[in-house]
């Protein structure tokens, strides 16, 4: 196993509840959640940690990282939750969305939220229709999934991840945040899994969608939820980078709000 990087927050107090885990999209790191979320929790009595998956970040594995899986992601989360000494509530985001599903497969944990999450069955349907949609932005990350966030037109990226109402000077801030993905994990995401295994229906989960997402419509998360038995929240005039959005702290509310009202 790869030297994976975790960052982590404490409260000031005595820590309640479940920790948090936060698992990153494609494209970025496990400091994406830093700019606000994890702080955030922390300030609410949690301890909040994010894994960057190997070949991002500060984790092991860039050298590798055109040919790394889906499978070593998961293997990644496996191995940050065996880490900790109590099992995290997982929250993942787009990609770290199907890492956490993967997870569940067979590992254990006392809730998910999915937040702009590739679907059960993968993102065939949505990638087509970006392809068709909009060409030029699926050159752009191609691109950043095969040279880095250098050779990238960063408008594209703010097309990509956040919403009109954020300043250029601002997204300019977490261009440091954005690098190359796997090619490979690309494929296995597009991969169409019609059998793809779901936990059981005792297991809370929170589903989250942005309505101005490039990536996922609506419609997208609902059909997600749905198959989790559960109702999509959906915000609609964010993107799908909700945690750097400049109205993130609506979303992390909400998962405050789920979060303190799991079973122990």
């Amino acid at each position: 196993m790869p030297k994976l990087e975790i960052i982590t927050r404490h409260p000031k107090g005595e820590p309640k509840g479940r920790p948090l885990l936060f698992v990153h999209g494609a494209f970025t790191n496990a400091g994406i959640w830093d700019v606000h979320f994890l702080p955030y929790f922390a300030e609410r009595g949690f301890v909040a940690h994010a894994l960057s998956l190997r070949g991002h970040g500060g984790s092991e594995g860039h050298g590798l990282l055109p040919w790394t899986s889906l499978s070593d992601y998961v293997a990644d989360l496996v191995d940050a939750v065996n880490s900790l000494d109590t099992k995290p509530v997982l929250i993942g985001h787009s990609l770290g969305g199907m890492v956490v599903q993967r997870y569940l497969r067979t590992g254990k944990a006392p809730g998910a939220v999915l937040m702009a999450s590739a679907p059960p069955y993968g993102m065939w349907d949505s990638t087509l229709g970006m392809a068709f949609r909009d060409p030029l932005l699926v050159h752009q990350l191609t691109m950043l999934m095969t040279f880095g966030p250098g050779v990238v037109n960063i408008g594209e990226v703010r097309r990509a991840m956040v919403s009109d109402r954020m300043p250029d000077n601002e997204l300019a801030q977490y261009e440091s945040l954005f690098q190359a993905e796997s090619q490979r994990v690309m494929i296995d995401m597009i991969a169409f899994d019609p059998f793809s295994w779901l936990p059981a229906p005792s297991l809370p989960v929170l589903v989250i969608g942005a309505g101005q997402d490039a990536f996922l419509s609506p419609a997208q998360v609902t059909a997600t939820a749905r198959a989790f038995g559960t109702s999509a929240v959906i915000f609609p005039e964010m993107a799908h980078g909700m945690m750097i959005e400049s109205d993130w702290q609506r979303v992390a509310d909400t998962i405050v709000d789920w979060v303190d009202n799991l079973k122990s």
